[in-house]
Parts: C-alpha cells; sequence; structure tokens
C-alpha cells in the first residue's frame, strides 16, 4: 500500500467514524428546529419560530422559541416523528406526513360530552366554541353551545388529525454535562443556576438559589434523576444545597466628639423665670 493509499484510507475510516457519531438513535438528545401543521386545513399548531408563531396567531409569551431537545425512541413525542427523526441526519430539512394512528390517534366519541350551561356560569366562564376549560379536572374545549347546553370534547385536539412536520436537528449533543443540562432543562424547564460536575457515572448537582425554594422542582428532580439514569447512565447522582451565611456589613466608625469642644447651648428663660440674682445680672 503506498502512502497516498494509506491517507485516503485513513481519512475514509475518519469520515465513517464521524458519520456514525452523527447517526441517531434511540435515547439520543438532539437539538430540533421543526413547525407542526394539520394536514388538510394547513393550521399551525407548534413551532420553534417566534416569528411564524406571531405570524399565524398562536405566539404565546411564557413559550421559550427557539430550537428545542428531544429525546428520541423513548416514546417521548409522536411515534411518527419518532420514526422519521431516527432516520436523519445533523443540519438537513425534512417534511413528513404522520396519519393519526402515528400521531395523537383516532378520535374517541365517548370523550364529547354535554353538560348544562349553569355548571359554567357558575364558575363565572361564559362558554363559546374553541375555549380551552377544565371539567372535572380534566382539560377539555367546548366544541359547541346551544340553549341550556354546552359540549365539550375530552380528546387531545389533534386527535383523529393528519400531522405534517417540518424539522431541521441543529445539532446532536454528546458531552455528558451537556445532556445533563439538556434534560434538566426538559424536567424542569431551565438550568440556569445549576451547576453539574459529572465523574463517570457519577453526577453532583449543585442547586440554583432559585430551586430551594420552589415547589416545582420537588416534581420536577424526580423525573429528572429518572432521566438521567435513562438516558445518561447514570448511576449515582447527588444534589447538593449550600446556604451560604450572608457576609455582616462593617459598621462604620462613629465620629467621637469631644466633650471639652463640645458645648451645650444655652437655654434661655423667659421674663417671668428669671431669679433676683438673673435680674442683678441682667
Amino acid at each position: 500500500m503506498t502512502e497516498k493509499e494509506g491517507a485516503k484510507k485513513h481519512h475514509q475510516k475518519e469520515a465513517k467514524e464521524e458519520a456514525g457519531e452523527d447517526k441517531i438513535k434511540a435515547g439520543d438528545i438532539v437539538i430540533v428546529e421543526f413547525e407542526g401543521w394539520i394536514q388538510d386545513s394547513n393550521e399551525l399548531f407548534d413551532t420553534t419560530s417566534e416569528a411564524l408563531a406571531k405570524e399565524k396567531d398562536i405566539f404565546n409569551d411564557k413559550m421559550t422559541y427557539g430550537a428545542q431537545p428531544l429525546i428520541v425512541g423513548k416514546g417521548r413525542i409522536f411515534p411518527g416523528l419518532d420514526e422519521s427523526i431516527l432516520k436523519a441526519e445533523v443540519g438537513k430539512e425534512y417534511e413528513v406526513v404522520i396519519p393519526p394512528e402515528k400521531a395523537a390517534g383516532p378520535r374517541d366519541a365517548k370523550l364529547v360530552e354535554l353538560h348544562p350551561m349553569r355548571e359554567f356560569l357558575k364558575q363565572e366562564i361564559e362558554p363559546r366554541v374553541g375555549l380551552e376549560v377544565t371539567v372535572k379536572n380534566k382539560p377539555a374545549i367546548i366544541t359547541a353551545v346551544t340553549a341550556g347546553r354546552v359540549r365539550v370534547d375530552f380528546n387531545n385536539r389533534l386527535a383523529g388529525r393528519t400531522l405534517k412536520y417540518k424539522y431541521k436537528i441543529i445539532e446532536k449533543p454528546s458531552k455528558p454535562v451537556e445532556i445533563a443540562k439538556l434534560l434538566l432543562r426538559m424536567a424542569y424547564g431551565t438550568a440556569d443556576g445549576f451547576d453539574i460536575e459529572h465523574h463517570g457515572k457519577n453526577y453532583n448537582i449543585k442547586l440554583s438559589d432559585t430551586c430551594k425554594y420552589d415547589q416545582r422542582w420537588m416534581l420536577a428532580k424526580y423525573r429528572y434523576v429518572s432521566d438521567l439514569r435513562e438516558i445518561a447512565g447514570a448511576e449515582t447522582i447527588s444534589f447538593v444545597e449550600e446556604y451560604a451565611k450572608p457576609e455582616k456589613k462593617e459598621e462604620g466608625k462613629e465620629e467621637k466628639v469631644s466633650k471639652e469642644t463640645e458645648e451645650e447651648p444655652k437655654s434661655e428663660k423667659a421674663p417671668e423665670e428669671l431669679s433676683e440674682e438673673d435680674r442683678k445680672s441682667a
């Protein structure tokens, strides 16, 4: 084998290894930009683009826009989208049409109910078609309002619909700490203020000051631990709560006023308060 042939074979091997690293497999986290559309009505229902959300009037100021982390191959997203991403490559744009059985599933007629109008009026809710409500602690959408009755649908609003996704995988993170931060962001909503250290299969997480007093963290923590074990292969996970004693401010030194230089002001007496001696000296 010549030197030129050896160099070519080496480059081919490196390219193959890089391709293997970029290949998406079940359990991977990928950073994705996407648009979700209802196929028959061409209605946008989800997107990572703030500009597009505003254009299509679905902007939500409580959402964080921009490329989002997704766990693939673990049943976290629609099966049809899962299957497509597992075949995708980083950096390429894709479009996939997903039938109802591989999206939100078929509609169930048993999940459509009629309720008296007074139930909503008691809660000071004015029923109207399209309004999202909570009935018997379950989310639902009002689909019809008639005299004295309201029809509510407990089906997922995408149930029975064929969906179309346009997406692009921006990145497939591989560093353990980066993956741990993304899992934290997915479980709790943010990783700001947390400090994560990784040693083999052990993870030490120093909590942010904010989460120590946040009830949502108690629920998010268990999901986070489960994801660290399943996705990152963690064995030992330690959480550190640190409460530093606040530093005392140095009190300024008080200026001492010499009694010798300090004179008490003489109080003037009214004429009726003058003694005989005072009158003589006046």
